[in-house]
């Protein structure tokens, strides 16, 4: 009976082991699991540089749409219209007629 006994203490000793060393890769498996999903490629702190990035450059887009509307517009004006294309070139050129003076300041 003493044998028995210890033959069972034995055997409950060794599933308890097994338990512990089941039980150490679970919580090692969520561990690896928690910091790839927090710091791996495809991780919550990567995400949230994308996501940065992204509205930085749609914020940049929007300007350069609005820059390209001005531009259009303004290239509308100087094809169409004679008058603002005079003052353009007046303006942007110190361009005059040959009767006119231009006196320029420096600011």
């Amino acid at each position: 009976m003493n044998s028995n006994n210890l033959l069972r203490k034995q055997v409950v000793s060794e599933i308890k082991k097994k338990r512990l060393i089941i039980f150490i890769l679970i919580v090692l498996s969520f561990i690896y699991l928690g910091l790839n999903l927090l710091l791996g490629d495809a991780g919550f702190l990567r995400y949230r540089e994308l996501l940065s990035k992204k509205t930085y450059i749609e914020k940049e887009i929007a300007e350069v749409e609005k820059e390209n509307i001005q531009t259009k517009t303004k290239l509308k004006s100087l094809k169409e219209n004679p008058f603002y294309s005079e003052k353009y070139a007046r303006e942007e050129f110190g361009l005059a007629r040959p009767d006119e003076y231009i006196f320029q300041y420096d600011r």
